[in-house]
């Protein structure tokens, strides 16, 4: 479909303070503060952009959607991810043979950290997108 783009929206208290987490997380560079939002960009252009939503009222329960960031060495981005200011909500679990290990950002905000099953399509997708970038 032409004309149209895929924009992650991340609800949080304040948009500025959460963009170094974020940012320093998936490798994406800032954009400026335009109250109330601010810009996450993919520099290599292969995921959508995260825009950071400043909202006035509290997260309330459970996020109802959440980013999941399917890795080959799960722990070493959990520790990764912890050093940045994340905080460890669920520990390590085996979830259908995924291991999944649910975080929160310095603002709450849930997101998982997965490594996939080695003998299925999300670990193989994974080592081929690592060699094709040189970072397998």
């Amino acid at each position: 479909m032409s004309g149209m783009r895929l924009v992650v929206v991340l609800d949080c208290a304040d948009a500025d303070a959460l963009t170094d987490f974020w940012s320093a997380a998936l490798g994406f560079r800032r954009e400026a503060f335009h109250p109330p939002y601010v810009r996450l960009v993919d520099p290599d252009e292969r995921w959508p952009n995260l825009l950071l939503q400043q909202v006035p009222e509290p997260k309330a329960g459970k996020n109802r959607m959440h980013l999941d960031i399917q890795i080959v060495d799960a722990a070493a981005e959990v520790e990764r991810l912890v050093s940045l200011g994340a905080s460890i909500v669920h520990p390590p679990r085996d979830d259908d043979g995924f291991l999944t290990t649910v975080l929160a950002d310095p603002q709450g905000n849930e997101f998982c950290v997965i490594k996939p099953p080695e003998d299925g399509y999300d670990h193989q997708r994974l080592i081929a997108e690592g060699a094709a970038t040189g970072s397998a």
